[in-house]
């Protein structure tokens, strides 16, 4: 029905964010129209203005504002230059820094490899991140990636890419997750978790 063309509109843009599906989309979409306190219209500016403002570092490839590149972080003396830790997306910088263990400075890949979605090496910024190893001298490189088939297929060339540099390259430990419990814990966790043990005596 022709009426209803603007709400069906926005229920197909809000369907293409990630993690939300249709019926999301539509209680999403039912709300905004709805609400009569001006939900929708700062929703449509800040949007507005987000994409207007927003941009990618052109350094680390994080999020930054478009009158400020490098971003904040690539630019704080405060961090330590020679600690550099890769990540696929701007999201799981924002993560590290809320737990505010790691004072290094970041580079974004922008994914990992992926044959089955035709994404290779050329699809991600590993260029970008070789090129920023000596000239800001870089003494370790953290991959921080997830633990699936890819990621850890990505994880395992760069680390041979970057230690044929000369430059040291650790990984993140993966083990128990605070408050569980052993028997919970699948095998590759508790493989990892031994692995990774650190000695408390």
């Amino acid at each position: 029905m022709k009426h209803f063309l603007p709400l069906d509109n926005l229920i197909a843009a809000l369907e293409k964010l990630p993690g939300i599906g249709k019926r999301s989309a539509e209680r999403m979409a039912f709300a905004l129209v709805q609400n009569r306190n001006g939900l929708a219209r700062r929703l449509a500016d800040a949007l507005l203005a987000a994409d207007e403002q927003v941009a990618s570092c052109s350094r680390c490839g994080g999020i930054t504002v478009t009158k400020e590149d490098p971003c904040a972080l690539c630019i704080d003396g405060r961090r330590a230059t020679g600690l550099l830790c890769v990540v696929e997306s701007p999201g799981d910088i924002m993560k590290i820094e809320r737990c505010n263990g790691f004072s290094g400075r970041y580079h974004v890949l922008g994914g990992h490899l992926s044959p089955a979605l035709g994404k290779g090496v050329a699809d991600l910024r590993v260029s970008e991140l070789l090129a920023r190893l000596h000239p800001e001298q870089i003494d370790e490189v953290i991959i921080a990636l997830g633990t699936d088939v890819e990621s850890e297929a990505t994880a395992s060339y760069l680390a041979e890419l970057i230690a044929s540099r000369g430059v040291k390259v650790s990984r993140l430990a993966f083990g128990l997750p605070s408050g569980s419990a052993i028997e919970y814990a699948d095998s590759t966790t508790l493989s990892r978790a031994i692995a990774g043990r650190q000695s408390i005596g």
